[in-house]
């Protein structure tokens, strides 16, 4: 039976096969050393392999850091190789950290960054991300915010992607502010006196406002508004930071600053710029590489009062207090969650917030460079703050990618085979000779090869669908239905003569014009029946009026003999149409001229804008004539006028139908008077014969 080895004989077996591993980057050195020790159990054999790691690291931490990282990501191989403990990668750069530079440290966490994914992998996660935490706060501890601020950023850039947006320790569930976060100014007024005043003032000397000490108090003062926004909720602290916002943002609207190029060689190229007009997309791609060249960036201001015009002067400078404002009036707008009841605004708090957001984004569209590109950007990452407020109140509810749903059985069987295409040649080829046409498509190639003559096809008596005149005026429908009374007119002028005669009164309804007609069909129908009957031939035929002309005077005689057939009298209707010659004219339309409207416009009065969407036009253009003239008599003129210029239907006839349909029938009656007066005028001495049931 083979012996078990000791600690330090597998420990010295391990850094062997390690360094082996390391040469050629592979971790199969190590997995078959560790099977080896078959005596060994798998506890026994994992802590002496976890010790070599560590005694390998501790030897090479002088070598470059490319040898690090290797030795980091052989340690992760072998913990998917099961065989080290699943911390082992972590506590390896745990120690270096422990033991190296700062400097060194910087350069050594890129394989931390570079890792991150391994890191969320869950043979790591659950056993690795405590002391991940632990080692990032470590080095978090020996960082200067100040002097290492690039450094912690990626520091805490890395924790946010490495943990998930629901880890409480990552979270500020309370919503707590950073209070000891302290700004520090002069503000014993006993320590400056008039020297101090004119010394800031000759520091200012160039600039249109003027900076003392009481305006570097009143700005540095702003900061612990900034610092403990709940303070605003006080009545005496908020009329504070009402007087002194009121007195820096007033300075930044007096002083404005100017793009100052930075290098003079650039300067002709970019007033050409600026003459020139460049579309957006070119804008922001100019504004990102001035943002890449861009290197400075400070933490924190210093508050030395000989500063503050050098300050005000820096658009950086400019741009973190205005966005301060901004952050500020969000938080006291929003709701959160861990609010009391106290910290609600008053309505001349929220009155001065409304006020004063535009202003401060305002001055940073006016703050170079860019500063319209700027002012957009800031507002919609506080949009988006506004989405992750929302988020908190709601408990920080974990995100979770939506569950893909089971494929059915009918989806999970596999696609039936496609048949093999024809080529379209044989198609055509085979349609061709069996006397068809092959278009490409189903229905297309069914419909053609329908009938062997398509067009004699179309003529065919199945397709007419077209009721007869009496049997679709018969139908029951209501009095006024204008899809019925269309379709009817459509049929009359089809199949009758009745179509293209006059009716007595020129603006009478369609209904009772269809009315008419329908009894004067089934009067003829019954004409024709009882002549077909009683006479031999008849030697006169319908005019194109539909009525008979005079030498069929017989047939008129005969039905004034005839009873109505119809048994409710109520419907007879007296046929007054005049019997017009063959050789007669067809009667003109009358146009409605400017005459004719200065006499209607007092009798349609304010409603005539209703006549004005009758006619057609649109509310704009409405809008367009109410605003352009002070009375509607003047505005409804200048409708009119337009509509009897451009539309050639403007007839006296169209106009009191119109009207009619608005129910003004005052206006109507007016216009039907002069519809009559003209035609009095006109013709005085229209002889017609008036036929009468």
């Amino acid at each position: 039976m083979e012996e078990t080895a000791s600690f330090f004989g597998l420990q010295a077996a391990c850094e062997k096969a390690m360094e082996e591993a390391i040469e050629q980057n592979s971790v199969e050195p190590l997995v078959s050393k560790y099977k080896s020790f078959t005596a060994n159990s798998e506890h026994d054999k994992r802590s002496p392999m976890d010790q070599a790691f560590r005694n390998v690291l501790m030897n090479r931490l002088s070598d470059d850091v490319e040898r690090i990282g290797t030795l980091v990501k052989l340690s992760v191989e072998a913990v998917r190789a099961e065989i080290v403990s699943n911390t082992i990668p972590v506590v390896l750069l745990g120690d270096t950290f422990d033991v190296v530079t700062l400097g060194k440290c910087e350069q050594i966490f890129q394989f931390v960054e570079q890792l991150v994914e391994v890191w969320k992998e869950e043979v790591f996660f659950g056993s690795c991300k405590n002391n991940i935490l632990r080692m990032c706060n470590d080095l978090l501890r020996r960082l200067s915010r100040t002097q290492n601020t690039v450094f912690c950023g990626r520091i805490l850039l890395f924790l946010s992607k490495f943990f998930p947006f629901s880890e409480r320790s990552g979270l500020n569930i309370v919503s707590e502010f950073n209070l000891d976060n302290l700004t520090e100014y002069g503000l014993d007024s006993k320590d400056h006196d008039d020297i101090d005043n004119k010394e800031l003032e000759d520091t200012a000397e160039d600039l249109p406002i003027k900076i003392d000490y009481d305006l570097y108090c009143k700005f540095w003062s702003l900061q612990d508004f900034f610092r403990n926004p709940n303070q605003c909720y006080n009545k005496a602290q908020w009329k504070m930071f009402n007087m002194h916002a009121e007195t820096i943002l007033e300075s930044f609207s007096s002083f404005k600053l100017e793009d100052v190029r930075h290098s003079s060689n650039e300067s002709s190229d970019d007033a050409n710029l600026q003459a020139m007009e460049v579309d957006d997309a070119a804008t922001d791609a100019a504004a990102s590489q001035t943002v890449r060249k861009a290197t400075h960036f400070f933490a924190k201001f210093l508050t030395n009062p000989k500063l503050l015009a050098l300050q005000l002067s820096d658009s950086n400078f400019r741009r973190s207090v205005l966005v301060q404002f901004l952050i500020l009036f969000q938080y006291l707008q929003v709701t959160v969650k861990f609010k009391t009841d106290a910290y609600t605004l008053a309505p001349v708090q929220s009155d001065f917030i409304k006020e004063t957001e535009p202003r401060v984004y305002k001055l940073l569209e006016e703050t170079p460079p860019n500063g319209k590109r700027f002012s957009r950007t800031v507002q919609h990452m506080l949009m988006r703050e506004e989405m992750w407020n929302n988020w908190k109140n709601e408990g920080c509810k974990e995100f979770k990618k939506p569950e893909e749903p089971e494929p059915s059985e009918d989806e999970a069987k596999a696609p039936p085979a496609k048949r093999p295409k024809r080529a379209l040649g044989d198609c055509l080829r085979e349609a061709s000779r069996s006397g068809k046409f092959f278009l490409g498509n189903e229905n297309l190639t069914r419909l053609w090869n329908y009938s062997p003559d398509n067009l004699q096809a179309c003529k065919s008596e199945q397709r007419n669908f077209l009721p007869q005149l009496e049997t679709y005026l018969e139908t029951p429908h209501e009095k006024i239905d204008p899809a019925f009374e269309w379709r009817a007119l459509r049929l009359l002028a089809r199949q009758t003569p009745h179509f293209f005669t006059f009716v007595s009164q020129p603006s009478c309804k369609i209904s009772d014009y269809l009315e008419v007609v329908r009894k004067r069909l089934i009067r003829e129908k019954e004409l024709l029946k009882h002549a077909s009957g009683g006479a031999a031939a008849i030697n006169s035929t319908e005019s194109s009026n539909g009525l008979t002309t005079s030498s069929g005077s017989e047939l008129i005689e005969q039905e004034s003999v005839e009873p109505e057939p119809e048994p409710d009298q109520d419907l007879e209707v007296e046929d007054t149409e005049p019997v017009v010659e063959d050789d007669n004219t067809h009667e003109k339309p009358l146009m409605v001229t400017r005459a004719h409207i200065e006499e209607i416009i007092p009798l349609i009065g304010e409603p005539w804008m209703k006549v004005g969407k009758k006619i057609g036009f649109t509310n704009d253009e409405l809008l367009f004539f109410q605003m352009n003239h002070p009375t509607p008599g003047v505005a409804c003129m200048q409708m009119l006028t337009n509509w009897i210029s451009d539309d050639d239907d403007a007839t006296l006839e169209n106009w009191a139908y119109m009207l009619e349909g608005l129910e003004m029938n005052e206006a109507a009656e007016g216009v039907k008077a002069i519809i009559q007066r003209e035609r009095a005028t006109s013709q005085p001495n229209n002889d017609v014969e008036i036929l009468s049931d």
